[in-house]
């Protein structure tokens, strides 16, 4: 960590991080879904957060992606629902603009801590 970053910004990296890796994921079940036998992915969000927390510094983001259970099978075979991927794809949009938001306070706060220092 150098001397700007908080344990505040890392977490919110981490936070940003998983956001776009699942929004990767909800897109690619979207652009999917006339697939045959395509099965629709994603990640335990939580899950994924406290993991996460919990890798070195700097160690790149591989979150665990696994095949959504209980949903709907055509007869193709392919289980992507629209009505879920669009419920989840506004989700992370609104965390994606939440994580951005909590990020802009925290350099705010740092800034404001070093202007009071002249």
């Amino acid at each position: 960590m150098n001397w700007i970053e908080t344990p505040t910004m890392q977490r919110l990296e981490h936070f940003l991080d998983l956001v776009t890796f699942r929004h990767e994921l909800i897109s690619s079940n979207l652009a999917n879904v006339d697939t045959p036998g395509y099965r629709t992915q994603d990640i335990d969000f939580e899950s994924e957060m406290r993991r996460a927390e919990q890798r070195l510094e700097g160690a790149p983001v591989s979150p665990h992606v696994q095949k959504v259970k209980g949903l709907i099978e055509r007869p193709d075979g392919n289980n992507v629902s629209l009505e879920r991927e669009t419920l989840a794809l506004a989700q992370v949009q609104l965390q994606y603009r939440a994580g951005v938001e909590l990020l802009r306070n925290e350099i705010h706060t740092l800034q404001s801590a070093i202007n009071e220092g002249k």
